[in-house]
C-alpha cells in the first residue's frame, strides 16, 4: 500500500514508518520540523529512515497540515490508499502557554486532512487521539464507551474534537476513520518534554526532577512497541459501520457509520514514583525529587481499557515498566554519548 503518514519524524510517527516500511509498505512522511522540541533529534529520526534497508520504499516531505494548498496538491499528486494522521502539536502544559498553535495544527491541519482523503478515496484514516480526552471522568479503567464531554486542556479538547469531525465525513462521505487514544507513550527516541526523558537528563546531570502531584499520579505508560502494533493492527482493520448502534442510546466509541475510536494502552497504571524507580534502578543513581502539587490540565489518572482493542484486533502489550526504561536508557546513553 500507498500511505500517508503525517508527523513522521516525531517519536511515533518515526517509529511507525519504520514498521510500514520493514513489512514492504512504501510511504510518504510529511512534516513541518517545528521547533517545539530539539529539531536536531527530529532530524535525526529521519536520518535514521533514509538509512534503513528499506529507505528506496520512503519520500519525505517537510510540509505543515495547516498548508491547505500544499496538502491538496499533495492528495491529489500521490493518491494514497490509506492515512495515518499523527501531526500535531503536543503537550498539555503547552496548551495553557500557546493556546493558538493548538487551534492552528490540530483543528485546522485536521480538517485539511480530512479533505483530502474525502476527495481522494483514502480507503482509511486512523489519526491520533488522546487519553487526555477523558479528562474530568473519574470512573476507571477509561472505556471507550464513557462520556468524554468534559476536557480539561485545550490540547484535549482538540483531540475530542478530530473524534468529532472524523465521525461528520464518516457520516457524510463514507470515509472510514478510527481515532486512538494514546496513553502515556515512552521509549528510544521519545520526546524530550516527556517525564521518562526529561527525568533521565536531570538525574544523570544531578539536577533535581520536578514531581508534579507529589508523586502520587498514576500512568499507564505504554511502550513504543505496543503503540505501534496497536497502530498498524488499526490501519490493517478499516473501520466498519456498527449495525447494532442505536440513536436512542449512542454508544460513544462507533456509530453507524464507518467511524471506530479505540484505546491503545498497557492497562497496568503506575504510580509516578514507581516509574521514577525504575528509572534510578536502571541509572544506579537516585533522584532528588521536588514534590510539587498536581499541575493545571493535568488528570490524578490515567487507566486504558484496551477490551474491544484486544477482542478484535487481537492487540496484545508486551513491555514491562523495566524493560522499557531500561531500552529508552540505553538508547538514550548512546545517542547522547553518555
Amino acid at each position: 500500500m500507498k500511505i500517508l503518514i503525517t508527523g513522521v519524524a516525531g517519536f511515533i510517527g518515526f517509529h511507525t514508518c519504520l514498521q510500514l516500511l520493514s513489512r514492504g509498505d512504501q510511504v510518504v512522511g510529511i512534516d513541518n520540523i517545528n521547533d517545539y522540541y530539539d529539531v536536531n533529534l527530529k532530524q535525526a529520526r529521519l536520518d535514521k529512515i533514509t538509512q534503513s534497508g528499506n529507505a528506496n520504499n520512503f519520500s519525505f516531505i517537510k510540509m505543515d497540515v495547516a498548508d491547505r494548498q500544499k496538502l491538496e496538491a499533495l492528495f491529489s499528486t500521490e493518491k494514497f490508499d490509506k492515512v495515518i494522521h499523527l501531526a500535531a502539536q503536543a503537550g498539555v502544559r503547552y496548551s495553557i502557554e500557546n493556546p493558538h498553535a493548538y487551534i492552528e495544527s490540530n483543528i485546522v491541519g485536521f480538517m485539511n486532512i480530512l479533505e483530502g482523503c474525502r476527495h481522494n478515496e483514502v480507503k482509511h484514516l486512523v489519526y491520533a487521539s488522546s487519553s487526555s480526552v477523558y479528562g474530568a471522568n473519574e470512573s476507571t479503567p477509561f472505556s471507550i464507551h464513557d462520556n468524554v464531554d468534559h476536557p480539561v486542556s485545550l490540547y484535549a479538547a482538540s483531540k475530542k474534537s478530530n473524534e468529532l469531525m472524523a465521525h461528520t465525513y464518516s457520516h457524510l462521505y463514507g470515509l472510514p476513520t478510527t481515532g486512538l487514544r494514546f496513553f502515556t507513550v515512552y521509549g528510544p527516541w521519545g520526546r524530550p518534554d516527556m517525564a521518562l526523558f526529561s527525568f533521565t537528563k536531570a538525574i544523570l546531570n544531578d539536577e533535581p526532577i520536578k514531581v508534579f502531584n507529589f508523586g502520587e499520579h498514576k500512568r499507564d505508560f505504554t511502550y513504543i512497541d505496543d503503540i505501534v502494533q496497536g497502530i498498524v493492527r488499526t490501519l490493517d482493520h478499516t473501520a466498519q459501520p456498527n449495525p447494532a448502534w442505536s440513536g436512542k442510546s449512542p454508544d460513544p466509541a462507533s456509530s453507524k457509520a464507518p467511524y471506530r475510536v479505540y484505546n491503545i494502552g498497557a492497562s497496568q497504571p503506575i504510580k509516578l514514583l514507581d516509574f521514577i524507580a525504575a528509572i534510578e534502578t536502571k541509572l544506579g543513581k537516585t533522584a532528588e525529587k521536588e514534590l510539587l502539587p498536581l499541575q493545571p490540565g493535568d488528570v490524578p489518572d490515567t487507566y486504558a481499557d484496551v477490551t474491544e482493542l484486544t477482542e478484535q484486533l487481537n492487540y496484545s502489550p508486551k513491555t514491562n515498566i523495566e524493560n522499557g526504561v531500561g531500552q529508552f536508557i540505553d538508547w538514550y546513553t548512546d545517542f547522547y554519548n553518555v
